[in-house]
C-alpha cells in the first residue's frame, strides 16, 4: 500500500501569542512548533497499517514553510519511510493547502490510504481533510475511533452526536480522519531520530503544481489577543457565610440572578 498522512506544524499549547506589527498573523518569532497532537494519531495509525501489509511505504506530507521540515522530521523518526514538504506561505488558507496537497498527491505514483487528524489545535476549523477528499473525489472518513483495513477497503467506527457509534464502510482510496483514542502514538527512539535526518524529504512549490498564491480564497486582518481575564475574588468565612456572600455578589454585581 501507498499510504500518505498528511500533518500540520502548530504552536505548542503553552506559547504565549503574539501579534506582528500589522496584526494581520501572529509573530512566529520565538515559538516552540510540534505536530498537531490529532495529526501524531494519523502517524500511528499509518505505520500500523504498514506493519500489517509490510511492503507498504509511508509518506509525511505537510504544506507550509520551510520549517515543517522539523514536523515532517518527526514523522519519519517515528517511523515513516519518506517526506513530502509542499511550499505554501504562513498565512495559507485550507483552500489552497488542501488543493496544493491533492494536486501533489494526483503526481504521486498511487495512494491508497490518506491520513489525517481530525483537526489542528491552532483553528480547529476540521475542513482539510474534507477538502482534501473532495478534490481528490474519494470518501472521507472523519473523527474515527476505530478501524479495520483489508487490500481493498476499510470499515470505521466513529463517534457521533448522543455517543452513539457509527460503523462506516469504505473502498480504498480514502481519507481517514482520526480522533484521540483511534490509538496511542509511539515514541521516536534515539536511533530512530538519526536515521530520520538521512531519508528523502521531497519539496514541491506551487508553481510545480500549477498554482500560486493568488489561488488562496481567505485572508486575515485585524487579529486581536483576548482581553486579560480579571483577578479572581476570594471569599471568607464558614460555608453558609461564603454561600450568602456568593449570591449577594451575583445578584448586586454581576446581576445574573
Amino acid at each position: 500500500m501507498n499510504i500518505y498522512v498528511c500533518i500540520k506544524q502548530v504552536p505548542d499549547t503553552e506559547t504565549k501569542i503574539k501579534l506582528n506589527s500589522d496584526q494581520t498573523w501572529i509573530d512566529t518569532s520565538g515559538i516552540k512548533w510540534i505536530v498537531s497532537p490529532y495529526d501524531e494519531f494519523a502517524i500511528e495509525e499509518g505505520l500500523k497499517v504498514k506493519a500489517q501489509f509490510p511492503e507498504s511505504k509511508v509518506t509525511i506530507v505537510s504544506a507550509g514553510p520551510d520549517r515543517v521540515v522539523d514536523a515532517i522530521r518527526t514523522g519519519l523518526a517515528m517511523g515513516a519511510d519518506t517526506g513530502l514538504h509542499i511550499e505554501l506561505p504562513e498565512t495559507a488558507d485550507h483552500f489552497i493547502t488542501a488543493q496544493a496537497i491533492s494536486k501533489a498527491l494526483q503526481k504521486e505514483e498511487k495512494v491508497d490510504l490518506l491520513f489525517c487528524g481530525k483537526e489542528a489545535i491552532d483553528d480547529g476549523a476540521a475542513q482539510t481533510a474534507q477538502l482534501i477528499a473532495a478534490a481528490m473525489d474519494i470518501p472521507a472518513l472523519t473523527v474515527i475511533l476505530e478501524a479495520q483495513y483489508t487490500e481493498n477497503s476499510v470499515q470505521v467506527k466513529r463517534e457521533v452526536e448522543g455517543g452513539t457509534i457509527e460503523v462506516l464502510e469504505s473502498s480504498l482510496p480514502a481519507v481517514i480522519a482520526a480522533q484521540k483514542g483511534l490509538n496511542e502514538p509511539r515514541y521516536a527512539s534515539l536511533p530512530n531520530i538519526m536515521k530520520a535526518k538521512k531519508k528523502e524529504v521531497k519539496k514541491v512549490s506551487l508553481a510545480d503544481l500549477g498554482m500560486s498564491e493568488s489561488d488562496q480564497k481567505v485572508k486575515l486582518k485585524n487579529f486581536e489577543l483576548p482581553a486579560p481575564k480579571a483577578a479572581g475574588r476570594k471569599l471568607d468565612g464558614t460555608p453558609a457565610e461564603m454561600a450568602a456572600e456568593l449570591v449577594k455578589i451575583l445578584h448586586e454585581e454581576v446581576k445574573v440572578i
